[in-house]
């Protein structure tokens, strides 16, 4: 399998609801690192999995409007613990979207699957990974 992976990072911040989360249920800030990362069986008639470029752009709008806000201020997370699980699965479906668009060309169509990790330090990360385009 081929691989290609693209990085970006955004500053966010939020608050969890439930005992397990102890003193995260404060409002605090996180960083993360994101690392987004394709997958295909051959490589397209260019030689390449996906256009990096392209790639890392999807991922910067991807990230955009959750970067440098209050997570518990979103409307479309009321009620949800935003966890670096739930915010890889977020990034997930919005790259997968942006493929279904023609956003990262003709040859992303044939990505079959993608992992999205959120890396929150250099000791601890969380990810999604799934099918998409040709494996979906």
């Amino acid at each position: 399998m081929y691989t290609v992976t693209v990085r970006d990072h955004m500053m966010i911040a939020h608050s969890f609801q439930g005992e397990v989360f102890g003193p995260a249920r404060r409002l605090h800030g996180a960083t993360y690192v994101v690392d987004l990362e394709f997958r295909r069986p051959d490589l397209d008639a260019d030689g390449i999995v996906v256009d990096i470029g392209r790639a890392g752009e999807a991922l910067k709008a991807a990230l955009a409007d959750l970067n440098f806000r209050n997570l518990d201020e979103v409307p479309a997370f009321a009620g949800r613990n935003t966890t670096t699980e739930f915010l890889a699965r977020v990034v997930f479906d919005r790259i997968r979207e942006a493929i279904g668009r023609g956003e990262l060309g003709p040859g992303a169509r044939q990505v079959v699957s993608m992992r999205v990790t959120l890396h929150e330090s250099h000791v601890a990360s969380a990810g999604f990974e799934g099918p998409v385009g040709a494996g979906a």
